[in-house]
C-alpha cells in the first residue's frame, strides 16, 4: 500500500520556490548587510561549535540529544546547542572584546507561525558595555534590514511597525500595570522570592484565569502572553525592560532595584525579536540559577540537563559585557511582510504532520 501524497505542494517545487525566492534573496542581503555592519564596529565573527555538553539551562527550552561515540567505543551524551551563548561567553574569557556569531540554531518541542526547530540566530556581545548599548544597536539593526528590504513598514498579521522609528523603552512593571493593572513588584521581593498567592489574586481580579498548580512563574507568563507581548511593538519597536529576577537566570541584578534584572526584550508587531542581558559573572550564583532551573524543568518535563562545568569555570573569568540573541529569521519575515518563518528559511526541516508543537521559546 502506498501512502497519499501530500495535500500542499513542497517547498521544493519549482512554482513553490519562485513564490518564496523573493524572500529569500532578501534575506541573503540582510545577512550581508548585519555582516558588515558588525565589521564596521570591529566585531569579530566567531562560528560556535553546535554539539555541546549542555544545550542550556533554561526550564522550558528542549534540545536535540545526540551520542558522540569516541575512538576507544566509549559513548558520550552531546546536545545540538539552542544558542551559542556558553561559547560565547568562553571567547569572552579568552580575551575576545566584541564578537558576533550568525548560525544555525536548535530547538525541541517548538514549531508554528513563529517558530521551527531549526532556525538562525544573531548573537553579538560587548566586553565592559552596559546592556544600554544593545538597546542603540537594535535600534540601528532595525533600520538597517528595513533599508535593505526595501521597505519602511515591519508587518504580520495586519499588526505595522515603524522600523525608523525610535524604540519605545517600558519596564516589565509598567506593562503589567498598563496592560493588565497589576503591580508586578509587590509580588517580588529584594532577595528575589516571589509570592505566588499575590500574584494569583492580582491575576483574577484581572479577569485571567489561573490553576491550583500555577506557580508564579506560570502566572507570570500568562500575563505575558495574553495581555502584554501582543501590545507590544505597535507603531514602533518596543524595548521591554527590567525583569524581574526570577525571569532573567543569566543576567545581573540591577543597581537600582535588586528585584529586577539588567534584562530587555526588543519587540516588534508584538513578535519578540530579541532577548538581551547584562551578563552575570558570579559563577556561584549562575550555578545556583541552573539548579532552579533544572529543577523546574524536571518537574515540568521529567528531564534535566547538564551543566557545562567549563562554562562556569570560564564565567569565573569573563569581563563585565552585555550579550544579546536576536531571532534572524523573524527579523527577514518582518522586513519581506512574510506571513510564517518557514516562508523565509531556504530549506525547512520536514513536517509531521501527527506531531502538536508548543509555541513556546524565546531568542535565547
Amino acid at each position: 500500500m502506498t501512502s497519499a501524497p501530500p495535500s500542499a505542494s513542497p517547498w521544493w517545487a519549482p512554482h513553490v520556490h519562485a513564490d518564496r525566492r523573493p524572500r529569500l534573496m532578501t534575506r541573503n542581503r540582510i545577512a550581508a548587510s548585519l555582516r558588515a555592519w558588525f565589521a564596521a564596529r570591529d566585531f569579530v565573527e566567531v562560528e560556535a561549535a553546535i554539539l555541546q555538553v549542555s544545550p542550556g539551562n533554561e526550564a522550558h527550552l528542549s534540545a536535540f540529544a545526540t551520542t558522540a561515540i569516541g575512538p576507544d567505543g566509549a559513548e558520550h551524551p552531546l546536545y545540538l546547542h539552542t544558542s551559542p551563548e556558553f561559547a560565547c561567553k568562553k571567547l569572552l574569557a579568552a580575551g575576545e572584546p566584541r564578537l558576533f556569531s550568525l548560525g544555525p540554531v536548535y530547538r525541541n518541542r517548538e514549531r508554528g507561525a513563529l517558530h521551527h526547530p531549526e532556525f538562525t540566530m544573531l548573537e553579538w556581545y560587548r566586553a565592559g558595555e552596559s546592556y544600554d548599548s544593545l538597546m542603540r544597536d537594535c535600534a540601528d539593526l532595525l533600520r538597517l534590514a528595513a533599508e535593505t528590504a526595501g521597505t519602511g513598514t515591519f508587518l504580520w498579521r495586519g499588526i505595522e511597525a515603524d522600523p525608523f522609528a525610535e524604540p519605545e523603552r517600558l519596564t516589565v512593571a509598567e506593562a503589567f500595570r498598563r496592560q493588565a493593572g497589576i503591580d508586578l513588584l509587590a509580588t517580588v521581593a529584594p532577595d528575589a522570592s516571589t509570592d505566588r498567592a499575590g500574584l494569583a489574586a492580582a491575576l483574577g481580579e484581572a479577569g485571567i484565569r489561573t490553576a491550583p498548580d500555577d506557580t508564579w512563574a506560570d502566572l507570570f507568563s500568562r500575563v505575558m502572553v495574553e495581555r502584554v507581548e501582543p501590545a507590544l511593538g505597535r507603531g514602533r519597536a518596543t524595548i521591554l525592560c527590567e525583569y524581574p529576577i526570577p525571569e532573567a537566570a543569566l543576567a545581573r541584578p540591577s543597581p537600582a532595584d535588586p528585584r529586577v534584572a539588567e534584562r530587555f526584550e526588543l519587540y516588534a508587531c508584538g513578535v519578540e525579536l530579541a532577548n538581551a542581558f547584562g551578563e552575570l559573572t558570579d559563577p556561584a550564583e549562575q550555578r545556583r540559577r541552573f539548579a532552579a532551573e533544572m529543577d523546574e524543568k524536571e518537574r515540568v518535563y521529567g528531564e534535566r540537563y547538564p551543566l557545562d562545568e567549563d562554562f562556569l569555570r570560564a564565567l569565573a573569568q569573563m569581563p563585565e559585557a552585555s550579550g544579546i540573541a536576536l531571532g534572524f529569521d523573524r527579523l527577514v519575515m518582518l522586513a519581506t511582510g512574510a506571513r510564517r518563518i518557514e516562508d523565509v528559511i531556504w530549506t525547512p526541516v520536514a513536517e509531521f504532520p501527527s506531531a502538536e508543537f508548543p509555541r513556546a521559546g524565546s531568542p535565547r
